[in-house]
């Protein structure tokens, strides 16, 4: 499933290229995605692309009369092509430009989305219980330690929770807390200020270093231009279960953990 570095990897791609640029013509080939399709021809002819954001996993396309929210979903992808090349299979919607390039969101699993609103996209159902950046200054120790002070649940799974903090999804959960030293299954209330701040500066990094590497392909992610993110050769213990731990050579475990496979150091990791 396309990450925040997947997400963001995708934004920078196609950014230069659209940003804008006026929509002439829109095409909506399959309209029965995670939520019905709205009227994008309507409200989208003849506008011009402001600007290109993003919130946790959600694309935000910003148009004079509103915002396009667009969600990539399990599988989901955007594309740039030329105007006229033929579709693929999975090619739900498209954005043909007045530069010669086409936009097109490809989902083969359906599980995406592609959503409008012209209120204040901060209001929107879907954006404004989201918790802070991982990336942003209001994500700190502080927050941390002040959300996480009477919480019993797991540490994976608080750093999972979207109105905690948005975008760290599996991948960069079990990868953050290795850097941090930090079992995934340790009671939240229970890590210290030091190491909430360790856990900080670890997840910032992480995903840093995947969206310099244009994310991680696990199974079919690619970026706008097509090709696959490489931060998967860069992992330390997410899919190397009984392989040696790059720090210390003891093999890496595996447990499920709230339906989501964990992946930590025995001896690395508190």
């Amino acid at each position: 499933m396309p990450e925040l570095p997947e997400v963001e990897t995708t934004r920078r791609g196609i950014a230069a290229q659209v940003i804008g640029c006026r929509i002439v013509q829109v095409l909506v080939r399959q309209s029965a995605l995670r939520w019905p399709v709205p009227d994008l021809p309507l409200h989208l002819a003849e506008q011009r692309i402001e600007a290109i954001g993003r919130r946790g996993k959600y694309l935000l396309f910003t148009f004079a009369d509103g915002t396009m929210l667009i969600h990539l979903g399990m599988s989901g992808s955007l594309r740039l092509v030329p105007v006229g090349t033929p579709a693929m299979t999975h090619d739900h919607v498209e954005w043909q430009l007045d530069n010669g390039w086409t936009l097109r969101f490809n989902d083969p699993r359906r599980f995406g989305a592609v959503l409008w609103t012209d209120a204040p996209v901060e209001e929107h159902p879907l954006i404004r219980h989201l918790g802070p950046e991982p990336l942003s200054a209001a994500f700190n120790a502080d927050y941390l330690r002040a959300v996480t002070r009477d919480r019993s649940a797991a540490i994976k799974t608080v750093l999972m929770d979207s109105r905690v903090v948005v975008g760290v999804g599996n991948i960069y959960a079990n990868e953050a807390l290795f850097r941090a030293g930090i079992h995934p299954a340790r009671a939240a209330r229970r890590i210290g200020w030091i190491r909430q701040q360790h856990l900080v500066g670890s997840i910032r990094h992480v995903l840093a270093e995947a969206i310099a590497a244009g994310g991680t392909t696990l199974r079919d992610f690619v970026g706008s231009d097509g090709r696959p993110g490489y931060f998967a050769q860069q992992l330390s213990v997410y899919g190397r279960v009984q392989a040696p731990c790059r720090q210390c050579a003891t093999p890496i475990r595996q447990f499920r953990q709230a339906q989501r496979s964990s992946y930590f150091c025995p001896r690395c990791q508190r």
